[in-house]
């Protein structure tokens, strides 16, 4: 049996610990609006409100991961349905409806939570993931260390004084990771540290390079290890959320709004909450490398978005294939070229139904 393996943790108890966040989330009512806020570690920047009608849409590619995007629909009736599961089979029944929408890592986590489920269907889940803890914390010190090891070989291109900065706070992680009885450092607070380095201007190039290499530090969308031990420590509810919500859509600005981005539907894209989370302020050419797919999901996308225009989805913006076309291309430092060959409109016909649509909707506000 799973539960017997279980070491360094006491047996976990429905309800004997309950996040902040959940706390948080009942003083407001949830809506397709703000679910990410409180349930997902999204730093939101700037008003997305122009975004609404990308939100709406249904059957859409993630142009980041080329997995199909949960809609805002469904939120509701996953929530009622997670606040009925007591048991580890309750939640594995819940999330099986959603499987062909999750990506590796999620798959990978909801396949463990079959197998322990089927051998201990009226256990917890998180029980699952304690016996998992102790091995798989091991495995995300290592990768981090990987990552803290590529960070400092890059230093080596810097000046002394800046490298020194920089190798004082990677040796602070080091020493962090290496202590018994920790889990591992703060990759959020890494990553804010960095800015406190000020780079001569002849190094701003590679010190960018720098933090966009460190962004790589393992997240629990990137590392079955990182979900493991993030979630141990959680709720069952928070747990299963996490492997639906990854999927679910949110509105991602391309030129991200801590650099200037604007809060109009040409920035924004419709993708998957871990594709935008996992993306941050990392380049579009940045994280291509990453995910070598991302022209081709993008296309998917735009496939998408043009058959929702053709089918009357998306009124008043005819022209957001054009918008988004022109701005990976400039993004992605030309790697990204999306075709708008299955388009019906023009480019100019498309900016006349805009016109039109703009004036059907003014006459009738004055009614």
């Amino acid at each position: 049996m799973y539960v017997s393996a279980i070491t360094n943790f006491m047996p976990y108890k429905v309800g004997s610990i309950e996040s902040v966040k959940s706390k948080k989330a009942r003083q407001k009512r949830i809506t397709p609006e703000n679910y990410l806020q409180y349930y997902y570690d999204i730093p939101f920047e700037g008003n997305t409100s122009a975004g609404k009608p990308l939100r709406k849409l249904a059957n859409i590619t993630c142009p980041y991961r080329g997995t199909k995007i949960i809609p805002a629909a469904a939120i509701k009736g996953f929530e009622k349905n997670l606040a009925k599961c007591i048991t580890a089979e309750d939640c594995v029944r819940l999330l099986s409806g959603y499987i062909n929408f999750m990506m590796p890592v999620e798959k990978s986590m909801y396949a463990i939570f079959k197998e322990f489920a089927s051998l201990n269907p009226d256990d917890n889940l998180i029980n699952c993931l304690r016996m998992l803890y102790n091995g798989c914390l091991k495995k995300l010190k290592l990768e981090e260390y990987e990552v803290l090891d590529d960070v400092d070989v890059l230093s080596r291109k810097l000046s002394p004084t800046t490298a020194l900065k920089l190798r004082k706070k990677t040796t602070r992680c080091r020493l962090i990771i290496e202590e018994d009885g920790r889990d591992t450092f703060k990759r959020k607070k890494f990553l804010e540290s960095l800015d406190e380095i000020i780079p001569k201007e002849n190094e701003r190039e590679i010190f960018n390079d720098i933090k966009n290499k460190a962004l790589f530090l393992p997240t629990s969308e990137s590392s079955k290890n990182a979900f493991v031990v993030k979630y141990a420590t959680r709720k069952q509810a928070d747990a299963t959320r996490r492997l639906f919500i990854a999927s679910t859509g949110t509105i991602e600005h391309i030129t991200p709004a801590s650099l200037g981005g604007l809060n109009t539907i040409g920035n924004f894209l419709f993708t998957t909450a871990n594709g935008n989370r996992y993306r941050e302020n990392m380049p579009i050419p940045e994280y291509i490398k990453r995910f070598p797919d991302i022209p081709k999901y993008m296309q998917m996308y735009m496939d998408d978005i043009i058959e929702a225009v053709h089918n009357g989805k998306l009124e008043g913006n005819e022209t957001y294939p054009y918008k988004i076309k022109k701005k990976m291309m400039e993004a992605s430092d030309g790697r990204i070229m999306i075709s708008l060959s299955k388009y019906k409109y023009s480019e100019a016909a498309a900016a006349e139904a805009v016109r039109d649509y703009n004036a059907r909707w003014d006459k009738y506000k004055k009614k």
